[in-house]
């Protein structure tokens, strides 16, 4: 089976090399892809190769990758800062108070167990914010470097479209600046999915902005919403005190996770003490007293119940932003809940318009927005580009953390495949049992005929490191043969994939 997975791998670079070229020679344009003098700039008069709409993490990374192309480029945002939702008000600042939080959990919980002990500890949250608030600056200003390093004309403003080749932008300043390009693209991302009766004012009821940014920790806080981001701020809340409900419409958290994974990590955060309320819905609430109080009944109907809280967070999913873009003006067809259809090279049914990342269909994650970026500016110069939507990971940055990529033991089993099933228990990975954070599981799904990895999930501190062994081996159909027999270091939590390969294949050592 080695020997074979080898061929494999040398088959698979032939053929996609093949393809590359000939898909680039296929690909031609009228107009030349000559390198132009390029400024940061506030102005784009001129006509650019590529114009992006939006600097979230798919519009900065099409620009700079555009720029590297030789395409003269220009990308307009309209919150007078780099790196869209993820790095200002999302993925960066949730991230940095995950840490923080763990944090002081750990001193508070875990600390005396390795011999350092000391009287108390207490949370200082202005301070907190702060280092959350100076990592989102640092990184903000790190890209606008990056649009000057690669020549990337940046207009601060909000842009909609005036024709399929021009964009009207109503700057920062208060002045209006019109945009032409050959090539535009939509890279506006999404906005907060708010549910009917629930007004978010982001002090009582707020939305995962407001939860980054609370002024003091409440006493209780109820999460609408067991999905990622809400687990994970309920999570940041929770080892800081608060008192966590989650309310959850649908019978399960996590949906889109595997169900034998998602019961563990349930039973995790149960023991971290955040509470659930599935199958329920929130039909009322009110804001009239000093907290809110939410109004619950069964999602199939039944008796009423009231639930108090200080905080509300309202973490009900996203929903792509493409309102006021002017796209009825130039004929973008969108769908029922306002995502723009695209063909394989991200070109919308209007020539010369393109859009990647949260505004097309596909799972609503940074990374993905970034590969669609990339693929989309590479087939405008002419090249191949391609993203693989079934290889894209996916991670919930609670502690553990949960990863997986490829498809679900569910999945698999409604295809009708036959596959085996790995799996290995961190409890028997030393490192994980030396520093003491054994919790979770490595789970491999693998063809029963071919041993053709299919779906790999994770549930350990370090999950979304871990993961990407995983998705490099399912990018390149490797077997669960070819993660056992490759030499993984000692002491490693990367082991544990190792030993679930090994499971999946044959026999694990350690277990």
């Amino acid at each position: 089976m080695a020997m074979a997975s080898i061929a494999r791998r040398k088959a698979f670079f032939l053929t996609r090399n093949l393809s590359n070229s000939s898909s680039a020679d296929a690909f031609k344009f009228s107009y030349s892809l000559t390198k132009f003098s390029r400024g940061f700039a506030t102005s784009g008069s001129e006509e650019n190769d590529v114009v992006i709409i939006g600097g979230g993490p798919g519009g900065y990374v099409a620009a700079i990758k555009a720029a590297q192309l030789g395409l003269k480029t220009t990308c307009i945002e309209k919150r007078g800062t780099l790196g869209g939702t993820c790095l200002n008000v999302g993925c960066i600042p949730s991230k940095a108070l995950l840490h923080s939080s763990h944090m002081f959990h750990e001193a508070q919980h875990s600390f005396a167990s390795h011999g350092v002990k000391f009287s108390s500890v207490e949370v200082d949250l202005p301070a907190m914010m702060a280092q959350k608030d100076k990592a989102v600056s640092t990184l903000t200003r790190g890209i606008e470097g990056l649009f000057k390093k690669n020549k990337v004309n940046y207009v601060k403003g909000y842009g909609k479209f005036i024709s399929p080749s021009e964009v009207s932008v109503d700057t920062v300043d208060g002045a209006n600046t019109v945009v032409k390009g050959k090539n535009i693209i939509i890279a506006t991302g999404s906005d907060v999915k708010s549910l009917p009766g629930i007004t978010i004012d982001e002090e009582k009821i707020v939305s995962s902005t407001g939860a980054l940014a609370l002024k003091k920790i409440p006493k209780k806080l109820v999460v609408i919403g067991a999905g990622y981001i809400g687990l994970e701020m309920g999570s940041v809340w929770r080892r800081l005190g608060s008192e966590v409900t989650v309310v959850e419409f649908a019978p399960d958290i996590v949906p889109s996770m595997d169900g034998e994974v998602r019961k563990q990590f349930q039973r995790m955060l149960e023991k971290q003490k955040m509470k659930f309320m599935l199958k329920t819905k929130v039909v009322g609430v009110d804001t009239s007293g000093d907290g809110v109080k939410l109004t619950l009944e069964p999602a199939s109907g039944g008796d009423q119940t009231t639930l108090e809280a200080d905080v509300v967070l309202v973490s009900a999913g996203r929903t792509p932003f493409t309102a006021g873009l002017g796209l009825d003006k130039i004929g973008v067809e969108t769908d029922k809940v306002g995502r723009i259809p695209v063909n394989e090279r991200f070109a919308t049914n209007v020539s010369g318009v393109f859009a990647i990342g949260d505004v097309i269909p596909g799972p609503m994650l940074a990374h993905k927005a970034e590969e669609d970026g990339v693929a989309c500016v590479e087939f405008i110069a002419g090249k191949h580009g391609h993203v693989d939507y079934d290889k894209v990971p996916g991670v919930v940055y609670t502690h553990p953390e949960v990863a997986s990529v490829g498809k679900t033991e569910e999945q698999v089993k409604a295809l009708g495949v036959e596959y085996r099933v790995g799996k290995f228990p961190l409890l028997a990975n030393s490192r994980a049992k030396a520093i003491d954070d054994a919790e979770g599981l490595v789970k491999i799904i693998a063809e029963k005929e071919t041993d053709k990895i299919l779906g790999v999930h994770i549930m350990a501190p370090n999950a979304g490191e871990l993961i990407h062994e995983a998705a490099l081996a399912l990018t390149y159909d490797a077997s669960s043969e070819d993660i056992a027999r490759v030499c993984h270091a000692h002491p490693t939590m990367s082991e544990a994939l190792k030993e679930a390969a090994m499971a999946t294949h044959d026999k694990p050592i350690h277990i």
